[in-house]
């Protein structure tokens, strides 16, 4: 075992954003309901639509599967900025020089409005004004990285192209955005969330949304039974659970990645940073009641696809290392991401056929301004017809076609893997070591079997209960991923993250 292995053979992934605040408490839907607006998902999307529709004069509910700002929201790096990578010469060429400009003008105005909210309602977040780099070590990215800036500063961003920035080891330059910030997501978004329920509106909890019926107005209904009746209803559970129009499972793919919280001997210089070049690696600086956390993140790959995933944590920690004296690592996790083809999120109407149904997914890495982004369009295609944003975002938009050649790639791959499982042989043998997992041949079918620190087994069908494809184990997170579409769930089968809204069946282990 290396060093970096035994720094972290002792911890189960544990998100800083969860283990530092509050667990929340509201209630089932135990009753139909009519409101307003019902919005599935309570993300940071889902909170912040609810909270701007509700200070409109709308009645809205929110319906959660689990708890709120417990999923991909609470497993993020939370930089709150404009500079999405390259963003800005990809959509210039793929789309046009004014689609970038609403592109630009909405993050950087997001960046705007979460630091008023956070001001006008005083709320304790940690949020820091910061600025935003992309370095590069790579000679072949340095002009890429400048004419970013040119074309920046064009659409209005305080950007510039520097040589010199404080990290640990040399660059060849860097992109830096001023005036972005950094907070504590969930601080920030439950202090949001208290003021959602009351005069009609309402938060619900442990409210999984199982199917949706269209014929007059919306009945939003969940596995309990019971439903929430609504003229306008918006999908903000990241991954779409909807497929009855808009296709999204054949334009959305799942990127995994990884983040590891050191605290180390040197003092952190401030800034978020963000490398140009493969492998990624991420670093920004958290305070917390403990000391000072540095977060190193990184190492994406697609969802369920990929080595051993205990192996992503290794190498971030390994970077780590190399960079700083780290003294402990007492906070690692993952997220996924999902990925559009031109790696503009859907925003706006659900389908060109929809009116009243909204959509906001597809943010990539980038979610703390684009969920702002996404309730701004959403209230105001509700209230006005139309947004100053909404052609960039549009769900429908005809640019799309430019990325024919991703989806064809990405599509390839998903039917890959529909099929991957049923053609790999595995031995009769139940051979499985405490703390891992297999894939196993059980009477002509395919099986996953984990054993616990105990001695049992938990055995699950290892088929995607959203579209059929084949599950991987995902050893660090100890889960069964789909490579697909991005579904999770636990060993025993339970759901951790849609699209998949039906758990896993399971087994019994049976002796010979």
């Amino acid at each position: 075992m290396n060093k970096s292995e035994a720094m972290l053979s002792y911890q189960q992934p544990q998100s800083f954003w969860l283990a530092s605040t509050r667990q929340t408490d509201y209630p089932r839907l135990n009753e139909d309901i009519t409101v307003d607006v019902a919005i599935i998902g309570g993300g940071i999307t889902g909170i912040t639509c609810a909270w701007l529709l509700k200070n409109e004069g709308m009645t809205v509910a929110v319906i959660e599967a689990d708890r709120i700002v417990q999923g991909v929201t609470a497993n993020t790096t939370a930089k709150i900025t404009s500079q999405h990578q390259l963003i800005y010469s990809k959509i210039k060429q793929t789309m046009s020089v004014e689609l970038a400009k609403q592109y630009a003008e909405a993050n950087e105005t997001a960046i705007r409005l979460i630091s008023d909210i956070v001001t006008e309602h005083n709320i304790d977040c940690d949020f820091m004004p910061q600025s935003a780099y992309i370095f590069t070590q790579r000679e072949g990215y340095v002009q890429k990285l400048a004419d970013e800036a040119e074309l920046a500063k064009e659409l209005g961003i305080n950007a510039s192209f520097t040589e010199d920035v404080d990290l640990p080891f040399q660059v060849k330059g860097a992109l830096c955005y001023e005036d972005q910030a950094q907070f504590h997501p969930r601080k920030y978004l439950l202090a949001l969330a208290e003021k959602i329920p009351g005069d009609g509106s309402h938060i619900f909890e442990q409210s999984r949304v199982i199917d949706i019926d269209d014929e007059k107005q919306y009945a939003v209904k969940t596995e309990q039974g019971h439903k929430v009746l609504a003229e306008k209803i918006v999908m903000a559970t990241h991954y779409p659970i909807y497929n009855k129009a808009g296709l999204y499972s054949a334009r959305i793919y799942p990127d995994r990645s990884y983040v590891v919280a050191i605290k180390a001997k040197e003092s952190y210089p401030g800034g978020m940073y963000i490398t140009a070049e493969e492998p990624g690696r991420s670093l920004r600086y958290q305070p917390s009641e403990d000391g000072d956390l540095i977060f190193v993140g990184g190492e994406h790959h697609k969802t369920g696809q990929g080595p051993d995933t205990r192996e992503h944590y290794q190498a971030l920690v390994e970077f780590a290392q190399q960079n700083y004296t780290v003294e402990d690592i007492p906070y690692r996790w993952s997220t996924h991401d999902c990925m559009t083809l031109d790696g503009v999120p859907y925003v706006g109407h659900f389908s060109e056929n929809t009116p009243n149904f909204y959509l906001a997914t597809g943010f990539g890495k980038w979610g703390m301004t684009n969920s702002m982004v996404s309730a701004r369009i959403i209230k105001d295609l509700m209230l006005h017809g139309q947004s100053p944003w909404q052609e960039v975002y549009n769900p429908s938009r005809k640019t799309i076609t430019a990325s024919a050649k991703t989806f064809v790639v990405e599509n390839l791959n998903v039917a890959s893997q529909l099929i991957s499982g049923k053609l790999t042989y595995v031995p009769e043998e139940v051979d499985v070591e405490p703390g891992q997992a297999k894939v196993v041949d059980i009477d002509g079918q395919k099986a996953g079997v984990f054993k616990d620190e105990d001695g049992k087994l938990h055995v699950v069908d290892t088929t995607c209960t959203h579209l059929g494809c084949e599950l991987s184990w995902n050893s660090a997170e100890r889960s069964w991923d789909c490579p697909c579409h991005g579904s999770r769930f636990t060993y025993d089968g339970e759901i951790i993250q849609g699209p998949a809204i039906t758990p896993l069946k399971t087994g019994k282990a049976q002796k010979d």
